[in-house]
Formats: C-alpha cells, structure tokens, sequence
C-alpha cells in the first residue's frame, strides 16, 4: 500500500503555515500534522480557517508540550501545579489541552498523539495508562476518532514497546481500546527502526500488525538529509531521481509506513514529494542502501 503524504507543521514558520496547509489541502487524501505548541503556540489558530475552508482534510494533533503562555493559562485554570512545567501528562490537563485544542481548531481532530511521553521519568506506564483514558473518554463522546503516541527517542531507548502501548491501552479502555497510531522518526540517518522493519522486527512491524499507522516523522531529517547523503546513495535507490527525492522515496518505502509527514510550504516540493512517495524501493535495495550507509558512519 501507498503511504499518503502528510503535511508536518514543526519546522513551518506562523507566516507560512496557512499557506502551507492551503496547499496540502488542495490534494486528495491530505493529512496535517500539528501540535498545541507549534509555531510559538499559535499553530492551531493559524490552521483553523483552512480547515473551516477544506473540511475534506483530516487534522492530528498532540498533547503533552507547553508553551510558557499556556502553561500560565493551564496553571490558572488548576490542571497544572505550576506555570514552569512544560511537559504534562496529568489527566486533568491532557483534558483540558484536548479540549482546548478542538476549541482552536474549530473542529474535532481525527486523532490526537501523546507527544514524546518518554519525557515523564517518574512511573511513565501509570500517566501513559491515566491520559490514554482520558482520550479513550474523548473518543466515547465523540470528540475524537482515535489517539496514539508520537515518540522522538522512546522506543530507541526502550521506554516503552507497541507491546506494551497496546497493554496499557487495553488497561484503560477496559477491552478493546481507540489506540491506533505512531508517530516516529523514519530516514536514512535515524535508520534503526528502518533497518529493523526491512527485517520484520521493531516498533514498526509491531504497530502494523495490530494494524496501527505508523507515521514516518523527519524524513528528510529536519531538511539537513540532502545535503548529508549523496548522489550516489540516490542512483542506488532509485537512478535519476534528486537526492531530496530518493531519501523520500526510501521512507515511502519502509514495510509498515503509512504517512510520511513532510514540512514544506513550497508547492513544487509538494508535487515533487507526491511522486516520490508514490515510487517504491525493493527491501533488498533498502538493506543495500543502509548497508553502505553504516559502513560510512
């Protein structure tokens, strides 16, 4: 299956950001990826006329991070202890982040991340277990479709598996549970989880066999990846392709991928980035790829 592309928002600029998603939005199929504390907080702001406008996208959003003005908001309103926090999983705020966010967005979003959940040090499956109820509290009243966790570093670092994700989800939904997504970093230099799909292994296989989306976040490695890799590595995955085009397609191609989310407000990259995902790389060619990438490290 064709992954669909989706538009990330972290790197996008509050001025671009409208126009960006205006045009992600004039392809079928189109998914933003957001956060309350992109742009400065304003993210969400930003991007509810588009979505007013195009009612066609689907949106997924995030919770745990802060920005200094909302946790000042969020300590106000009693859901935080303090206004210096700006990482929470304490159910009352994911509550009322969530419910913060719809209000932002003028919508209900299709899916909501706990983002970066491997920043709670103290007895992480307790607050993973307590906001994954309340999300599953959200679903229940409509307001949600379905959540799932968004992890820079928390399965590399083993702070938790799909295994257990599924588990603790089982545990606060009471059966059967609304988790149904991923979000990790996918590319030819955060290659581990790559490597281990090509292999069947990892959280990627795991989460694509419960039948969970696994959204591939930095791709291109926050942008630096086309001037990393060469063009060597390009004709090696697919000959004649861009550099930029070629570490797109590799991503595309990753066994269990089924968004990869690029940021860019450029609507020739967009169009470029649309063909490239569309390719597809054997899982021989893949393993090469990474082969010669470790021998160079």
């Amino acid at each position: 299956m064709t992954p669909a592309l989706a538009l990330g928002t972290y790197r996008i600029s509050g001025e671009e950001l409208a126009a960006a998603a205006r045009r992600a939005a004039s392809f079928p199929g189109s998914w933003i990826d957001t956060a309350p504390n992109y742009a400065h907080g304003r993210a969400h702001r930003l991007l509810a006329p588009v979505l007013a406008e195009n009612p066609h996208v689907a949106i997924a959003t995030k919770t745990g991070f802060l920005t200094e003005a909302t946790a000042r908001c969020a300590h106000a309103a009693g859901v935080i202890a303090h206004p210096e926090i700006r990482h929470s999983l304490n159910p009352e705020y994911v509550r009322w982040q969530t419910d913060r966010s719809r209000a932002e967005l003028g919508r209900d979003p299709e899916l909501v991340f706990v983002h970066n959940p491997e920043r709670q040090q103290a007895d992480l499956a307790t607050h993973l277990r307590a906001a994954f109820a309340v999300l599953e509290e959200r679903v229940h009243a409509g307001h949600l479709g379905s959540y799932g966790v968004a992890t820079w570093c928390g399965f590399q670092e083993k702070a938790f598996t799909v295994q257990r994700l599924d588990h603790l989800a089982r545990e606060a939904a009471g059966g059967d549970h609304h988790l149904r997504a991923i979000q990790l970093p996918v590319s030819l230099v955060m290659d581990q989880h790559f490597a281990e799909a090509l292999h069947g292994t990892g959280p990627i296989t795991a989460a694509a066999e419960l039948g969970w989306d696994v959204h591939a976040s930095a791709p291109l490695h926050g942008g630096e990846l086309p001037h990393l890799a060469t063009s060597e590595i390009a004709e090696l995955i697919r000959p004649g392709t861009p550099i930029a085009a070629a570490c797109l397609t590799a991503v595309a191609s990753c066994p269990g991928v089924s968004k990869v989310l690029l940021a860019t407000g450029n609507s020739a990259h967009w169009t470029d980035a649309l063909a490239a995902t569309r390719a597809e790389v054997p899982r021989d060619t893949l393993r090469t790829v990474l082969d010669v990438l470790a021998t160079r490290d």
